[in-house]
């Protein structure tokens, strides 16, 4: 018996940090389904990672707390999050307060962790696309063989 494919959708869990109110989010999505899977949807303003995960994830993902935190529509200006004198903790201390802070979507797979914006840079940690897919505004990011015909 041979073990399965890493790629084979049974065997390919996918967790996405989600903000239905966000359209990127919302189209990283749909091409995580367009891929054939269904991923574990984590709407994190209702339930934001704990903050040893969120330092797992944003070290697995190459990313620093500085990288994920979202400035519009955000309380970071009145936070004053982008003082230098600021440390890490001091801002992971401002997400598990204000869980808005966090961008999204990450999206976490066998192939890795990432901050998907744009949205299309889900597709570096899918299967292949079943079929064509556009974003919500229409443009086109997957052509009908499951091929991308945008780039990241």
């Amino acid at each position: 018996m041979t073990e399965p494919s890493p790629i084979a959708p049974a065997a390919f869990d996918v967790v996405i940090y989600h903000n239905p109110a966000c359209g990127t989010s919302r189209n990283t999505l749909a091409m995580i389904r367009n891929a054939g899977l269904e991923p574990h949807v984590i709407e994190y303003l209702k339930t934001p990672p704990a903050r040893a995960l969120l330092v797992s994830l944003l070290d697995r993902a190459g990313l620093t707390v500085r990288d994920v935190l979202r400035e519009k529509g955000t309380p970071y200006a009145e936070l004053n999050l982008g003082d230098p004198s600021l440390t890490d903790a001091d801002r992971l201390d401002a997400i598990a307060a204000h869980p808005i802070l966090l961008n999204r979507p990450l999206v976490v797979t066998p192939r890795g962790v990432r901050l998907c914006r744009p949205s299309e840079a889900v597709l570096d940690l899918l299967p292949p696309q079943r079929g064509a897919f556009a974003r919500q505004d229409g443009e086109p990011v997957v052509d009908a063989h499951g091929h991308r015909v945008t780039g990241p």
